[in-house]
């Protein structure tokens, strides 16, 4: 500190405080990115209207109060914003230091998955039901923990100027730190987030600039590791459906391929400017499973049609956009890595969400980021934000 009247963020030097200084050109407030804070909060607001549109009228589940699931998804967005601030407040380079401790966390968490303190929700056994109406899905933070362990590994002699690119005996153990909880949630098993994690994985070896060779090996070792997986019978048998619905649209419409067809009924049916907010026949008729969640998309393009579909692709494009600046803009290799990995998460995921609900990809339970009512995939989110608006305030401010 150096004075009553000043404050400082953690990793950044003394910044001017009082509302005088607060858009100055040294200010945080100024340094922030906020066509990307902006478009995930736009987001986050369309993902309100959409979760009230598509839960109002499902007495089932939302125990009589219409209001029940915006009440929470604003309470979840609320609880990300902070997340954000704590994780820009505390600075990317201090949870460089805190990855041991938070790769700890993450492997206890998803293990007591698999204890009977986890449970099954739509056919996965990932979650952690905490009571109130309220869960926990730890393998959502095991993405960021995947990014960080893996950025702090192969950056290390990098940043310290004893490498210009990781060797080979790095990339093995930053491999060998992701596999571990990888392994752990196929056991579960979440299909959808390992196919998520091995995406982070292949984006983080790129953004390091490891050997094309290892890049290469994991694809190889992926399609060899989903052979054996398919041939040893480890996945259940919902989701086994799930990839012969995909290849075969019309294998059992009423049944295994019911939520594909009907979302896509329900996107194709809103044409250019939708059938209008909360007057969509198939969200009213709840034709839909789990719209509020996995095809919260479906609402937009019935409801909003090609325009409000296409602005949520659009504030998704932004985002992504400000991200590959920042990882672009880094002065170190650390700051890269972690944003080029979030990168990769964030548009993997949003493609296979969206694509799901096109029938362009297999249905594997991924939220929309920013977008699907979930506290746990909004919470993490939001502290990948921070860590892309933390990655950006450490850079010099001529840069």
């Amino acid at each position: 500190m150096t004075g009553a009247n000043s404050f400082s963020v953690s990793g950044y030097g003394p910044e001017r405080a009082g509302w005088t200084r607060l858009f100055a050109r040294d200010s945080l407030a100024r340094r922030l990115d906020w066509p990307m804070l902006l478009s995930a909060l736009a987001l986050s607001g369309i993902g309100s209207l959409l979760v009230y549109s598509a839960t109002r009228n499902r007495t089932e589940i939302n125990q009589g109060d219409p209001y029940y699931f915006l009440i929470r998804h604003l309470m979840n967005t609320g609880i990300g914003l902070a997340l954000m601030l704590g994780t820009i407040w505390l600075g990317h380079r201090a949870l460089r230091n805190a990855v041991p401790i938070l790769y700890g966390l993450s492997v206890f968490g998803i293990l007591a998955v698999l204890t009977p303190l986890g449970s099954t929700v739509n056919g996965a056994h990932s979650w952690i039901v905490l009571g109130g109406g309220f869960s926990l899905q730890p393998s959502e933070f095991v993405k960021i923990t995947i990014i960080l362990g893996m950025a702090m590994m192969l950056a290390a002699r990098v940043d310290a100027g004893d490498k210009k690119y990781p060797d080979h005996r790095t990339v093995l153990q930053s491999l060998a730190l992701a596999a571990v909880p990888i392994l752990i949630v196929l056991l579960m098993p979440d299909l959808g987030s390992v196919m998520v994690m091995v995406i982070i994985v292949l984006g983080v070896l790129l953004a390091s600039g490891s050997s094309n060779r290892w890049v290469f090996g994991l694809i190889t070792a992926g399609a060899i590791g989903a052979i054996a997986v398919w041939q040893l019978h480890i996945l259940d048998e919902y989701q086994i459906n799930r990839f012969a619905a995909f290849a075969n649209p019309d294998l059992d419409p009423a049944g295994v391929g019911y939520n594909t067809n009907q979302a896509r009924i329900a996107i194709g049916s809103g044409g250019l400017t939708g059938a209008g907010l909360f007057h969509g026949s198939q969200t009213t008729g709840q034709f839909v499973p789990e719209q509020q969640t996995d095809f919260v998309f479906t609402v937009a393009g019935e409801e909003l049609g090609f325009v409000g579909a296409g602005l949520i692709i659009f504030l998704l494009g932004v985002v992504l956009w400000r991200a590959c600046r920042i990882a672009r803009d880094s002065t170190e290799l650390y700051g890269t890595i972690v944003a080029a990995g979030i990168v990769a998460w964030f548009s993997f995921q949003a493609f296979e969400n969206i694509g799901m609900t096109l029938g362009i990809m297999p249905v594997t339970g991924l939220p929309l980021p920013f977008v699907s009512y979930g506290g746990t995939s909004m919470f993490a989110v939001w502290v990948a934000v921070g860590l892309l608006q933390s990655i950006r305030l450490q850079r010099p401010m001529s840069a």
